[in-house]
């Protein structure tokens, strides 16, 4: 069927096209057009459900009112796709939607992904990676309007936004020397990748505030960030007579890893271990008893990344990861 054009919505309202141009781009006030010529436009515009030619609208002002995103595997992720939820929420609120794209670490398709952004002349685009990490920002955005999420550039040059993971590994320190449990404290998990910050500023958050309560860590158990590498390991530790007295677990699912050797052994959560881990997933909440967890407060991220695009609010902002309690400690 053809296309409802502005023409045909002022022909049946019996207005000039300019007319009811001013009445659907919200200036009936500032031209002095009439209630009653106003109804019978927007009514006009209802009844043959007319939509705005969003090409001709971008010409006119300079924007399409879209916003690119472009995720490495945060789309299809089961936690981390609540960065887009709150991104999507925050351009609803000023009237912009998302297109998005999934490079899936592919270099070529994320240069292709770019270029289509570019062609439709997005507003501009928020970069997002599923780990806390410094990249090398594409050549293709160099003085682009970007905005990166859950990143920074290596070069520091880049308006970015991070969860504060710093302070989110004195955060769980800080929980379990409240508890008196911090003596014989150890570490799961590790980061494998130079570039992935996460693991590393939590471990360092860590160790700043124990050292601040004269204390050290007992010791470090590494893996990679899964549920059956974490029981592994934890379970080689507890063979050797070991039982710490907390285990800070770097995420939820190596929580769950170490709560299953623990299991195995007769050891039970609090009571002779306490525990603590980072993502705030539903994960920490099905877990028995459930962790207490440093939460990623992503919708928060991807809201503030939105915000900032369309601001022109600059520089590099860390955003609090709160304790969620459970019953672990």
């Amino acid at each position: 069927m053809r296309r409802v054009t502005l023409s045909d919505v002022a022909t049946h309202a019996g207005v000039s096209v300019t007319t009811a141009s001013y009445i659907l781009n919200g200036r009936s006030e500032e031209m002095r057009i009439s209630r009653e010529a106003t109804g019978r436009v927007r009514a006009a515009a209802e009844k043959l459900s007319y939509r705005p030619n969003r090409n001709a609208q971008s010409l006119r002002t300079a924007s399409t009112a879209a916003i690119g995103v472009i995720s490495d595997h945060v789309a299809s992720g089961p936690y981390a796709s609540q960065m887009l939820s709150g991104a999507s929420s925050a351009a609803r609120a000023s009237e912009h939607v998302l297109i998005i794209g999934e490079t899936e670490g592919d270099p070529k398709l994320e240069s292709k992904l770019i270029e289509e952004m570019l062609d439709r002349r997005v507003d501009g685009i928020v970069f997002v990676t599923l780990a806390t990490c410094v990249i090398p920002v594409p050549k293709l955005l160099a003085d682009q309007r970007v905005v990166l999420l859950n990143c920074v550039d290596v070069d520091g040059k880049i308006s970015s936004v991070v969860p504060d993971e710093y302070q989110g590994g004195r955060t769980a320190a800080r929980a379990l020397i409240n508890a008196g449990r911090a003596e014989a404290l150890w570490v799961i998990g590790e980061d494998p990748d130079p570039f992935v910050v996460a693991g590393p500023e939590r471990m360092r958050g860590l160790a700043d505030e124990l050292g601040d309560s004269g204390l050290t860590l007992a010791g470090h158990l590494s893996c990679p960030w899964a549920v059956i590498p974490a029981y592994e390991v934890t379970l080689e530790l507890l063979k050797t007579g070991v039982v710490p007295s907390a285990v800070v677990c770097l995420n939820d699912r190596i929580a769950m890893g170490a709560y299953q050797a623990f299991s195995e052994r007769g050891i039970e959560v609090p009571r002779d271990v306490a525990a603590v881990s980072f993502d705030g997933s539903d994960l920490a909440k099905w877990l028995r008893p459930a962790v207490t967890s440093v939460a990623i407060p992503y919708a928060e991220l991807g809201a503030l990344a939105v915000e900032m695009l369309l601001t022109g609010k600059e520089g590099t902002h860390a955003l609090e990861m709160p304790l969620v309690p459970g019953k672990s400690i």
